[in-house]
């Protein structure tokens, strides 16, 4: 791991977005609450929120870092079709939450594909990516 001991202890966000990209009949019946593992969306965006706090497990050389804030947001788009995902995390301390804000997107979009796949084998998870870094010696990172 990166020796992160001599840096200050900051204010740091960060913001990552994905996509599961599904058949519109997928769409409805996660937006009906009708696949038969439950409410996909609530249930996705709780991991997504249980991602970010396990990121340290899963990363080998992630540091464990005291998280302050998780908002996971999982919204339907029928133009995708499918399902977007927004993840912000915050902390303060003396490294970043990148990797955190991108766990949490990527383990909400796998229990979205978990949840229906019975439905649909073919969707896809798509298109994750770091939106917004804020905080640390490298500043700011806005990816649009």
């Amino acid at each position: 791991m990166v020796d992160v001991g001599r840096k200050p202890d900051t204010e740091r966000s960060a913001i990552a977005r994905g996509e599961v990209r599904m058949r519109p009949e997928t769409l409805a019946l996660i937006q009906a609450g009708a696949m038969k593992k439950g409410d996909v969306l609530t249930v996705a965006q709780l991991a997504g929120v249980m991602g970010a706090k396990r990121t340290a497990e899963l990363i080998p050389l992630c540091h464990p870092l005291p998280l302050t804030h998780i908002d996971v947001v999982i919204t339907p788009d029928a133009d995708l079709p499918g399902v977007q995902i927004i993840a912000t995390v915050r902390t303060v301390g003396k490294t970043g939450v990148e990797m955190e804000a991108l766990t949490a997107v990527s383990v909400a979009a796998l229990t979205v594909y978990d949840m229906a796949k019975a439905v649909e084998k073919t969707m896809q998870i798509q298109n994750i990516r770091l939106v917004q870094k804020h905080g640390g010696l490298s500043g700011d990172v806005v990816n649009g």
